[in-house]
């Protein structure tokens, strides 16, 4: 079965704060969205945030993995919403790699978003729809309204960029294949598969999690735990992947990506197995 196999990544976090950009339609389309659900809009928020765009996110994770052709297919994805709200940032994308492939984006779901992502590119590439897809993690933190985890964590502004190829042709060779996605309704479910993966080859495995994740409540069974920082929301176990994917390769058969949304308890997981690993298959 065709499974997408990660060709290059690119992290970025923290970047340089950007001017406030003054724009009274902006300030106006925030009113309109949420005072008719009895929240307010505090200008001020906007004017003291970093006001890093989910733009400027893709135009420096473009430049830092340097994608070398075009792609036929392009989703970006994102937990909390962009501080501009009129950048189609999907084809903007889109336009960075070429302007060929179809391009969409993928929010409203919390940090499942990405690993929802990954499911719509596997199912492209089984039908053969797609050679080469581009997803993008996006997470800005200048907002204009009070949110449970801005406000109450030390989040950055940070984003994942990684290149997928399709394993029959020559961009799936020799990267981390996906095995899978699967998604669980309580933290207890997320950390007993967890677990479960582990024990199927403790040596082989490294387990990713992100900071939704009690580590206490995984039975690692002596496999490798990597724990993430505390500083993103959605693209915590994602900024891992694009920064040691290659090393992981080299040493790890099987890398297990898993958080759980803090807002709404729902766990994640994303498989990915290493053929060139020792104890890999292929």
């Amino acid at each position: 079965m065709t499974m997408p196999v990660l060709r290059s990544a690119a992290a970025i976090a923290d970047p340089p704060r950007r001017p406030y950009h003054d724009d009274p339609s902006i300030v106006g389309f925030f009113r309109d969205l949420v005072e008719p659900f009895g929240s307010t809009v505090d200008e001020q928020r906007l004017r003291e945030g970093a006001n890093v765009s989910h733009r400027d996110l893709v135009d420096q994770l473009v430049t830092a993995v340097g994608i070398d052709g075009p792609a036929d297919l392009v989703v970006v994805t994102h937990a909390l919403p962009d501080v501009h709200p009129f950048t189609a940032v999907a084809s903007h994308l889109n336009m960075l790699l070429g302007g060929a492939a179809q391009s969409f984006c993928v929010s409203e779901q919390g940090l499942a978003a990405p690993f929802t992502a990954l499911r719509i590119i596997a199912a492209y590439q089984r039908a053969g729809r797609a050679r080469r897809a581009v997803l993008a993690v996006l997470e800005q933190t200048t907002l204009p309204t009070a949110h449970p985890l801005v406000d109450t964590r030390d989040l950055t502004d940070s984003g994942a960029l990684l290149v997928l190829g399709d394993a029959g042709g020559p961009d799936g060779e020799g990267g981390p294949a996906l095995s899978g996605v699967e998604s669980f309704a309580s933290p207890e479910d997320t950390a007993a598969r967890l677990s479960e993966l582990a024990a199927a080859d403790p040596a082989g495995t490294l387990l990713v999690l992100g900071p939704g994740v009690q580590e206490d409540a995984v039975d690692a069974a002596g496999a490798r735990i990597s724990r993430t920082g505390e500083t993103s929301y959605c693209t915590s176990v994602w900024l891992e992947l694009a920064r040691h994917w290659q090393d992981w390769c080299r040493d790890t058969a099987t890398v297990v990506l898993g958080d759980v949304d803090p807002l709404t308890k729902e766990g994640q997981l994303a498989v990915f197995r290493s053929p060139s690993a020792p104890g890999g298959a292929g």
